[in-house]
């Protein structure tokens, strides 16, 4: 299931346990040979269970083909100078609710891979993923499988390697267009 450039996608994230985690909606813009371009405009609401917020800054997700992550690409108006923040997910899929509308839903899987302007290029949320490994009984495969995923999304963003080597400034200009 494809979305068509410009359909309203709702990105509906849950953990592995069921509970529902954030929902983000953006704007479907295209594909190329990493995966699907969302863009995710300033001023969108934006939940999740106890916090909602209007986004500060233009943003586009980036739903690989193949893989356990999808990437979101700040601007430079991040109000805490976020430059890219990788989710380790599973689990990702694609549903049409209505004929321009679409929900792409993912499990968050804790572990993140995240640059900022000041901090430079980390893995975040090691502690979440630990505890919720315990509490939420993670498979070990699945472990191995996110923690492999964490690692080799670190050595690419790190080397700047497609598909963070900066095309996604070519995405953002094109969603700041759309009506």
């Amino acid at each position: 299931m494809t979305p068509a450039p410009g359909d309203l996608v709702v990105a509906r994230n849950r953990k592995y346990d069921g509970t529902p985690h954030w929902v983000v909606p953006g704007r479907y813009l295209g594909s190329d040979s990493h995966g699907h371009w969302i863009f995710q405009g300033t001023g969108e609401f934006i939940s999740r269970p106890g916090a909602a917020l209007y986004t500060a800054s233009d943003a586009v997700l980036l739903v690989p083909y193949a893989g356990d992550w999808v990437a979101t690409f700040f601007d430079e108006a991040h109000p805490g100078g976020v430059e890219l923040y990788i989710d380790l997910a599973c689990e990702l899929s694609w549903k049409r609710i209505r004929p321009a509308v679409v929900e792409f839903h993912m499990v968050d899987m804790d572990l993140d891979v995240v640059r900022t302007k000041d901090r430079g290029l980390y893995v975040d949320d090691e502690d979440e993923f630990d505890e919720h490994r315990r509490e939420m009984h993670y498979p070990a495969g699945l472990c191995a499988r996110m923690e492999s995923a964490a690692a080799a999304l670190m050595d690419a963003a790190a080397s700047r390697q497609a598909p963070f080597d900066g095309r996604d400034a070519a995405w953002l200009t094109l969603g700041r267009t759309l009506p």
